[in-house]
């Protein structure tokens, strides 16, 4: 699998597109480059064609069928679930089922406890007989491994919704976790923004303790249904773990002494911290669970549902639901037209499109108008950096991300804008407040500065997912090359993401990926960061890099890499079927790296050809993005468009920006 280099090292030469640039070149060096462009204009023209008529980009993002079934277990439990939506969710839920009667979280992948059950409930819910075959293959590999009793504390939490669970059976949360001061551990800030905004509104829950009625017994699930709630092992006293179990049962403890009018204090201070944080399209955060879990706890304390917030918060959840043609409903948890768009503009603009094609214009208009100009929950530890950032979603003023703003500056600085001096403004805000968020160590989360205790991972509410933001290689690497790419590659605070950068590196020579599959993910990512910041081809780091996705290309030429990595990390790292995305992402570190005349570039380049549709675009059923390491995993279906034409764009055309580029390397190396 390995393949050879010719050796090459330092910055991408301008490769040019023409046709006579090829009469020097080999026959079949020729013939690949004459593929790659083919490949390029059918991409370029399906890519534009897909753009919406407001200027942005949005592609389905597919996660798993927890999502459906939580959907419809909200509409039981608020008493609006109606047939036609139940009918639409249940075919999608049916179709993702594995022989085995399971269900997986990511394509190919293995059958998952928790999202099994709750596919399974759903499907109870839209009427399946528990007899039928394809449900009793379900409850039997449940039980098999273990039934409710060992699923995840989220999937027993929406059980004991309908008292399929006790509520005495899982973790404490109390609401005044709202008063604790951001000094002290365990305050809502030590959280990610997504867990925070999704335990808050939990808070509230876990003191209701609801039950409706429940439409149905779910014996069938328990290993013992006459004992289904068995006790879990207590962890020895000496770990982390064996200490907190033991602060959860202090906590339940409490609970009977707590005061009542401490209590109820809290409840309403967590509701009016949820409601200032709903955005203006009704939503929280611009993704779906903190939503369910804001409208089930502002209902349990009284807000009906004809009530604003609720109404409108109600209203944002539909616009999560993506209608198949065969009349399946599928539930997204998240939308990203920034990223998308982002990603969408970097990829034609480096294919050749020219920087003022008007839907590049519409486009870069569109993010300009998307900018954040208020300050959100970031502003809690950095209270003095003024606002400039740009955020996933449509709507999502309260949480902008630090690797959208970096991308976002890269897209805009491409396009030849009608109001330039509005774009160098909002590249000037964009630029001070990504250099604002730099951690203490030198490299950059994706929300939050420094978002790294130690705490929130071990309580035994937190089982699953990452609930903490510290910094990644990938965010970082995007950054720094934002930060280059503005002539800042020798600022200091540059630097210290570049040193932060070299010291991650894995031994074998790749990054890991924190959002992104996987070590892929981050060898793309950072090494064209490295290379624009100064780092030249031939450094040690650049050299194992190559060596590393040479290592790992597939025989068929395209690289691919399985979730299963963030588990498994030596059977997995860089191993899977070949993917369009995943191809992208080594070819853009390869030819960063100098790379562009050899074997491997080659063979990527035709793969990429090879596999591309008619109509321009490409398939990828498997999963290339993260939401959580192993536990939440993200198929974005723009990835498999813009990430290839960004590789061949490149491969064609040459790297970006060559000659800002170029002044950037001679700063660093004066530096």
């Amino acid at each position: 699998m390995t393949a050879t280099t010719d050796g090459s090292t330092g910055a991408l030469p301008p490769r040019a597109a023409a046709a006579s640039d090829t009469d020097s070149e080999t026959p079949v060096a020729a013939g690949v480059h004459e593929a790659a462009q083919r490949a390029v204009r059918r991409a370029t023209d399906f890519l534009l064609s897909r753009q919406d008529a407001q200027g942005w980009w949005k592609g389905d993002l597919e996660t798993n069928v927890t999502m459906d079934a939580e959907d419809l277990l909200l509409r039981q439990f608020l008493g609006i679930r109606d047939e036609k939506t139940t009918r639409a969710a249940a075919l999608f839920i049916r179709g993702e089922q594995r022989q085995d009667g399971s269900w997986a979280t990511f394509y190919g992948g293995p059958g998952e406890l928790s999202a099994t059950i709750e596919a399974y409930v759903a499907l109870r819910l839209a009427g399946d007989a528990p007899d039928a075959p394809h449900m009793a293959r379900a409850s039997a590999w449940i039980r098999e491994r273990g039934g409710i009793a060992a699923s995840r504390v989220f999937t027993r939490i929406w059980l004991a919704l309908f008292g399929w669970w006790k509520w005495e059976d899982l973790p404490e949360l109390p609401p005044e976790l709202i008063y604790f001061p951001k000094w002290v551990p365990l305050n809502i800030y030590d959280f990610g923004c997504w867990a925070r905004q999704t335990i808050v509104p939990l808070t509230i829950v876990s003191a209701k303790r609801p039950v409706r009625p429940a439409p149905f017994p779910l014996d069938e699930l328990h290993t013992d249904p006459a004992d289904p709630n068995p006790p879990r092992p207590l962890a020895p006293a000496a770990t982390w773990d064996g200490a907190f179990q033991r602060l959860d049962k202090a906590l339940h403890q409490l609970r009977k002494v707590a005061p009542r009018r401490l209590r109820r204090a809290a409840m309403n201070s967590a509701a009016r911290w949820i409601i200032e944080r709903q955005e203006n399209d009704g939503c929280w955060g611009g993704i779906q669970p903190p939503a369910v879990y804001s409208i089930i706890a502002l209902h349990l304390l009284g807000y009906d549902l004809e009530h604003p917030v609720m109404r409108e918060g109600l209203a944002s959840l539909d616009r999560f639901a993506v209608w198949r043609e065969d009349g399946a409903r599928m539930i997204e948890a998240c939308q990203s037209p920034v990223w998308d768009t982002c990603l969408a503009t970097i990829a034609l603009v480096d294919a050749g499109v020219p920087a003022d094609h008007p839907q590049l214009v519409k486009a870069a208009d569109w993010m300009l108008g998307e900018e954040i100009v208020r300050p959100g929950d970031w502003a809690v530890k950095r209270p003095q950096l003024p606002p400039g950032g740009w955020a996933f979603e449509f709507h999502n003023d309260n949480y902008p991300d630090i690797d959208d703003t970096a991308e976002v500056v890269l897209a805009l600085r491409r396009v030849k804008h009608h109001d330039p001096e509005r774009v160098e403004k909002a590249i000037g805000r964009g630029v001070r407040w990504n250099l604002g968020m730099q951690s203490r160590n030198g490299a950059w989360g994706a929300f939050d500065v420094d978002n790294t205790s130690p705490f929130p991972n071990r309580l035994p509410f937190c089982d699953f997912g990452e609930v903490i933001d510290p910094p990644s290689a990938d965010v970082t690497a995007h950054v720094v090359e934002m930060l280059a790419v503005e002539g800042l590659a020798h600022d200091p605070r540059t630097r210290r993401g570049i040193q932060w950068l070299l010291a991650e590196q894995e031994p074998d020579g790749s990054w890991f990926g924190r959002w992104g599959v996987n070590y892929v993910y981050g060898t793309g990512s950072v090494v064209p960061a490295l290379v624009a910041a100064g780092i030249p081809g031939s450094h040690p780091a650049i050299r194992r890099a190559v060596t590393w996705l040479e290592s790992v290309q597939n025989d068929d030429g395209g690289w691919g890499e399985d979730l299963r990595s963030y588990k498994y990390v030596k059977e997995w790292s860089g191993k899977g079927a070949s993917t369009a995305s995943q191809t992208a992402w080594a070819l853009m570190a390869l030819l960063a790296a100098g790379e562009q005349d050899s074997k491997a570039v080659e063979r990527g380049v035709e793969w990429l050809a090879a596999t591309q549709r008619e109509d321009g675009s490409w398939d990828e059923p498997y999963f290339t993005g993260t939401g959580f390491p192993w536990d939440f995993s993200i198929n974005y279906h723009l990835y498999r468009q813009v990430f290839p034409l960004t590789a061949l764009g490149r491969y064609v055309h040459g790297e970006p920006f060559a000659d800002k580029a170029g002044a950037a390397l001679a700063e660093a190396k004066g530096s």
